[in-house]
Order: structure tokens, then C-alpha cells, then sequence
């Protein structure tokens, strides 16, 4: 039981990450996808991070000792994690933004945020201009065909 207790941000990373997944793939509106795809980054900003923190260890800041030497027996933390944590939040943010943003174009394009109503709407499309290319196919072999 002690040991579960030291590893609940692996336990948390785990559920996070797999939630965050599970909403990507089971969800069908972009909204919710982007909202899984926040909790999946989430998780793993928080496992760098809890990978950083050493028990016992302090700021990687060297402090004298009482004869005004260096402390060489201290225990440090690892900064590199927390520092490169902190761009991953705001690349986060900033991936977050760009998909909002490119959720509200598709809205307004499609007027729905659903990804099957707009597959739909593509494929619909699609068979419009299909049939559009065979109708001037004739319409040309036709007027070829009349010339001749």
C-alpha cells in the first residue's frame, strides 16, 4: 500500500493520458477532441514534471556551506523537465487556439462541429462534382460526335 501512496502522479498520468485518448477516438464532435487532446498534453507535461522532482532535493542553486565553500553533498532537482514543461504549455495553448480557431471556420463553413456531418457533406459534394465532370464528358463527346 506504502508504495502506491509515492506513485499516485503515475497513477494520475495513466488515467489522464487514457481519458484524454479515449475522448479523441470515441467522440465525434472536434470540440471534445480538442478537450482530449488538452488532457492528453496535460498528462504528459505532468509526468516530465513529477520525473523532475528528486525526494529530498532542493533548487539546483549552489549554497555555501558554513565555511564559505560550496555544499557538494546537496541534493539537487532536475530544472530541465519544469523549463521545457513550460514551452509545452505554451505550445499547448497556442495548438489549443489554432484548433478553436479551426473548429469556428468548419462551423461556419459547414454549420455543424460533428466530424460524421461533415464527412457527409465532402462526400456529397464530391459526387456533385463527379457527376458535374461525367455530364461535360458527354456534353463534349456529344459536340465531338456532332462535328465529326
Amino acid at each position: 500500500m506504502n508504495t502506491f501512496v509515492h506513485l499516485w502522479h503515475y497513477i494520475a498520468v495513466i488515467f489522464l493520458m487514457m481519458t484524454g485518448l479515449w475522448t479523441v477516438i470515441a467522440k465525434r464532435h472536434f470540440v471534445k477532441k480538442l478537450m482530449g487532446l488538452s488532457m492528453f498534453q496535460v498528462a504528459v507535461i505532468m509526468f516530465y514534471v513529477s520525473m523532475g522532482k528528486i525526494e529530498g532535493g532542493t533548487a539546483p542553486v549552489y549554497l555555501p556551506d558554513g565555511e564559505g565553500g560550496v555544499d557538494l553533498d546537496a541534493v539537487y532537482s532536475n530544472p530541465l523537465p519544469h523549463v521545457l514543461m513550460l514551452t509545452a504549455i505554451v505550445v499547448g495553448v497556442a495548438t489549443t487556439a489554432l484548433g478553436l480557431a479551426l473548429v469556428v471556420r468548419i462551423r461556419e463553413a459547414y454549420g455543424t462541429s460533428e466530424e460524421n456531418e461533415v464527412l457527409e457533406a465532402d462526400r456529397a459534394e464530391e459526387e456533385l462534382e463527379r457527376a458535374a465532370e461525367e455530364a461535360d464528358e458527354r456534353l463534349a463527346e456529344e459536340a465531338a460526335g456532332g462535328v465529326a
